[in-house]
């Protein structure tokens, strides 16, 4: 049978956690895809992590049943590397892995306040105005891997990697696939990550927004994450992606007659800022045949 992480990460032991001697063997990531080998009390389970040959402990209690008569193993099969080692703010190795820096906070969830406050944190400590791990090069700009950094600390789900036609084959044949960048899966680019919010993100608990106004409240009232996806005209030109983030008593969205047109953004792209409104407008709403956009589309998760 299989399970998958119903939590932003989770410990896969050498044995149960009330061993004395246990040890982390890794975090697997939320939404990751575990087959189960043993049931082995009522809190540990025994499980195999696909498409790898680990092997661990993991508590019952955090991982959720796949019921694989109504889910697509494409779906079911997330690919998702585990926090690498290498990757830092520092550098650009192995941007296709979340950040395993422990300095990087996650958003707590206890509470409105607790949220509102670690997100700045989170916001602060990214720094993708200074960043080199966000920084544009002559072949590419960094917004995917930016917002999927913000949302992994946040403790939502969006992709960074999607299977190849070759390996989806494979595993709708009941296979397992091992994860090999650049051969099993490659990056998932803001055009697509515009066509999985639109197909597949409610089932990852992302709620599509009316408006920008909207969005901007949600995100406030809540201490939730907001998305903001635009799809090129010229699909082999890179969309935008960015996060729409909660106002502080300094950075605040753009409003006009009360209503927000311009939502607190945070962003990689040709430039990068932490916090922007109303210097780039409604830049989701560019017409421009060449630069801009056929559509966008705004999500939020709690």
């Amino acid at each position: 049978m299989k399970y998958r992480v119903a939590t932003s990460s989770l410990n896969l032991r050498d044995f149960p956690s009330a061993n004395d001697n246990s040890k982390i063997l890794t975090q697997i990531p939320f939404r990751h895809t575990v087959k189960l080998i043993e049931k082995t009390t009522s809190d540990w389970w025994k499980v195999k992590l696909l498409n790898t040959d680990k092997e661990g402990f993991v508590f019952s209690q955090d991982i959720e049943h796949v019921d694989e008569t109504t889910d697509e193993i494409a779906d079911i099969e997330v690919p998702n590397f585990e926090p690498g080692s290498k990757g830092s703010l520092d550098n650009k190795l192995e941007t296709y892995k979340p950040l395993g820096d422990p300095a990087i906070p996650f958003r707590d969830l206890t509470s409105v306040a607790s949220k509102l406050s670690s997100i700045r944190k989170i916001i602060d400590t990214l720094d993708v105005s200074k960043s080199f791990r966000y920084e544009k090069d002559d072949s590419d700009t960094y917004c995917n891997i930016y917002t999927f950094d913000y949302c992994f600390f946040a403790k939502v789900y969006i992709p960074r990697l999607r299977w190849t036609d070759t390996a989806i084959e494979a595993l709708e044949n009941g296979n397992e696939v091992p994860l090999v960048f650049g051969e099993t899966v490659r990056p998932f680019y803001s055009n697509y990550i515009y066509d999985w919010f639109l197909q597949s993100a409610s089932a990852f608990d992302w709620e599509r927004v009316s408006d920008v106004d909207a969005l901007q409240k949600k995100v406030n009232d809540n201490g939730g994450v907001g998305v903001i996806c635009a799809k090129r005209f010229i699909l082999n030109k890179s969309g935008h992606v960015v996060v729409v983030v909660p106002e502080t008593e300094t950075e605040k969205a753009f409003r006009l007659e009360g209503k927000v047109i311009y939502p607190l953004q945070s962003q990689a792209g040709m430039d990068n800022y932490n916090y922007f409104s109303e210097v780039r407008k409604d830049w989701w709403d560019s017409k421009d045949p060449e630069k801009g956009y056929s559509s966008a589309i705004f999500y939020y998760h709690d």
